[in-house]
């Protein structure tokens, strides 16, 4: 199957191409530029290094969280956009069983900690272990997050994600030697793990039916509620 992959649920925007198992090609980048301003070109960039085109691809796979509000929403938006135009399935991918996929798949007995940052001292987190999920998403505050980890095994954790790049210096405090740290190029949500992820195990949904995964309302929604009750009051 071939697919193309997006994302942009943290804070680095990429993409891949897929022909089954095969990495065609993939881009990231992490830079001063909106993922909306980055994407489209990445992924015209993308596809030409592949030598392949859209209309080639048999699905179009993408992170749909959880993660940045506004990068999902991007990345999801996106994809609609390109299945609406081009009649291709899409494939949701979850951010967390990707970031595991990509940094824990050759660990075995290890438990693998991925973490997207939920800022104001909060992560979004699962745990996972030889490849299987132990968890649902969820968010969580850093502290809580971290005692879960010790509940469910002793060390050693790998800790991975933007979550475990911003918080690094807390769980080393708290985990002390236990903690394992992903390296740098495998830190970050790889588009082409998430496309394999899409290929193994993916349900096709229509462009119709794809939509974001949030964990909780976008600050948005919240101050929208909260300007209801005010009104109301």
């Amino acid at each position: 199957m071939r697919l193309l992959t997006v994302d942009t649920s943290g804070p680095v925007c990429g993409a891949a191409v897929l022909e089954g198992e095969r990495v065609l090609s993939e881009f990231t980048a992490q830079s001063g530029n909106t993922h909306s301003a980055s994407l489209m070109p990445m992924v015209e960039r993308c596809l030409e290094a592949a030598g392949r085109t859209l209309e080639e691809m048999d699905g179009l796979a993408v992170v749909t969280g959880p993660g940045s509000f506004t990068g999902v929403r991007i990345g999801v938006a996106t994809v609609k956009g390109l299945a609406h135009g081009s009649g291709k399935p899409c494939y949701p991918v979850d951010a967390l069983e990707a970031l595991a996929e990509s940094t824990g798949a050759s660990f075995q007995d290890v438990l693998v900690c991925p973490m997207q940052d939920a800022r104001a001292g909060q992560v979004y987190g699962a745990f996972f272990r030889n490849g299987q999920r132990l968890t649902g998403d969820a968010p969580m505050k850093l502290e809580d997050y971290l005692a879960e980890a010790r509940g469910r095994s002793e060390s050693p954790w790998l800790f991975t994600g933007d979550g475990m790049a911003a918080h690094r210096g807390i769980i080393r405090e708290r985990m002390g030697g236990g903690a394992l740290f992903a390296p740098a190029p495998f830190c970050f949500l790889r588009p082409s793990a998430a496309g394999l992820l899409a290929a193994r195990k993916g349900v096709p949904v229509t462009w119709q039916d794809l939509k974001e995964c949030y964990l909780r309302p976008p600050n948005a929604e919240k101050n929208r509620k909260l300007l209801e009750a005010m009104r109301h009051e």
